[in-house]
């Protein structure tokens, strides 16, 4: 992630709202049919099909045309929040990345979801995405789709090392099997947003929260860093550096570094990583060899040994724009969007994990996501957690990221210093 500063949505945008605002995406439809714009994050195109059969199933109710967003999160994110900030009623629809809800909630950027709809939008939804999609107990988007890491290893080196991957493992036990195997385990702790979720979910995975209270104001935000599970996060990420395991190119590795690491088959032993990884080193990836012979999939490594863990969770929601002109044909076409068919359609054909967990077991899915690998994803994402919710997160994220940079830096006082540092970031006192 682009490191921005994120304070107040009214401070990231005053020197922009000057700015003259794009043309409205052209009309496409008749016949008195709402014209809708949707906002979408890049893909293979799949979210413009879902579009498309929307606008068909409509019986003439709505049109949806797309328009595509960078591909960077924070640059999504700022071209939203310039057209927002200006009252832009060319956004009907937008794909939002999570750690952006409560944002956008709180800037009064996303329509209300009645409360007569909101059923609609969580029926058979895993609970961390219905969590992401939740401010301040008021549902304010709609899940979409859900992301969330697995623990990827070389069955070989598992096998010698004596570890039962059929059972939950610790950090403590993979990294002690690669040290032994003189081999690496893959992380993203480059200076950028993904090395925030590998701080999150080892904070989340040891009982701890790097926010106690989602949607307080920055005066009174309350960080849970500076404890026993910010201890023993940082301890985790300390053994990846110490005992060698993080190979040579550690703090610059994001997610495609780490799994370019996890390929070199002399050298890799374990990865955790989001579920394209499958796809990327098959057929029309890499084309690894080793990749059906000796690579396994389980769920996220344990923070602490009994401790159940808690993955990282991803995704996109689905935000109606607050100043768009047709709010009851934006909530239908919403409804046809993330129904259960479309979330299955978009998953085998993106590749990306739907929300909806009753889809995992369609056939279609089993056979996109192959060898339990389907049913491996959904365990992750009911046990995930989302990134910390708050208002504030992208200060909050940049300034963990730099207080937890480099790696070889980390240790016990690193997050008492991260929480001091980011405290005084939200309250002006410090600049990032």
């Amino acid at each position: 992630m682009t490191r921005l500063t994120f304070r107040t949505t009214a401070a990231a945008v005053t020197a922009t709202l000057a700015v003259t605002m794009l043309a409205a995406c052209s009309s496409g439809g008749g016949g008195g049919a709402a014209h809708l714009t949707w906002y979408i994050n890049p893909d293979n195109g799949a979210q413009a099909t879902l579009a498309k059969e929307c606008s068909a199933a409509s019986n003439g109710q709505y049109n949806i045309s797309t328009n595509v967003l960078p591909s960077d999160a924070s640059q999504q994110r700022q071209q939203l929040v310039t057209r927002l900030a200006a009252k832009d009623d060319s956004i009907d629809l937008m794909s939002l990345d999570p750690v952006f809800v409560a944002e956008f909630a709180e800037a009064g950027f996303l329509a209300p979801i009645p409360d007569s709809d909101a059923a609609a939008f969580t029926k058979d939804i895993v609970a961390p995405a219905v969590q992401a999609s939740t401010w301040k107990g008021k549902l304010v988007t709609a899940p979409f789709w859900a992301n969330t890491q697995l623990l990827w290893y070389r069955k070989s080196v598992a096998q010698q090392a004596g570890l039962d991957m059929t059972k939950p493992v610790t950090w403590a036990q993979i990294i002690g099997a690669a040290q032994t195997a003189h081999k690496t385990v893959g992380v993203q702790a480059k200076l950028y947003e993904g090395y925030t979720v590998w701080i999150n979910a080892l904070v989340e995975g040891a009982g701890g929260q790097i926010v106690d209270n989602p949607g307080a104001v920055a005066k009174n935000l309350k960080l849970g860093l500076d404890s026993a599970a910010g201890t023993d996060a940082a301890q985790v990420i300390r053994s990846v550096v110490h005992d060698g395991v993080g190979g040579p190119s550690l703090s610059s590795n994001d997610e495609a570094g780490s799994l370019t690491l996890f390929e070199k088959q002399d050298t890799s032993a374990f990865l955790v990583n989001w579920p394209y990884v499958w796809a990327a080193m098959g057929p029309g990836g890499d084309k690894v060899s080793f990749r059906d012979s000796d690579v396994g999939f389980t769920t996220y490594p344990q923070t602490v040994a009994g401790q159940p863990s808690k993955p990282p969770f991803g995704g996109i929601e689905i935000g109606i724009g607050r100043y768009g002109k047709n709010k009851a044909a934006a909530i239908e076409a919403t409804k046809c969007i993330t129904s259960a068919e479309h979330q299955k359609e978009y998953m085998v054909s993106s590749g990306n994990p739907a929300a909806n967990d009753t889809v995992y077991t369609d056939p279609a899915v089993e056979k996109a996501f192959p060898n339990g690998l389907a049913a491996v994803i959904l365990q992750s994402l009911r046990q995930a957690a989302p990134r910390p919710q708050s208002q504030y997160y992208g200060d909050l994220s940049t300034a963990l990221q730099e207080k937890f940079s480099p790696p070889g830096s980390v240790g016990s006082g690193s997050p008492a210093k991260a929480q001091k540092f980011i405290l005084e970031v939200l309250k002006g006192d410090r600049l990032l």
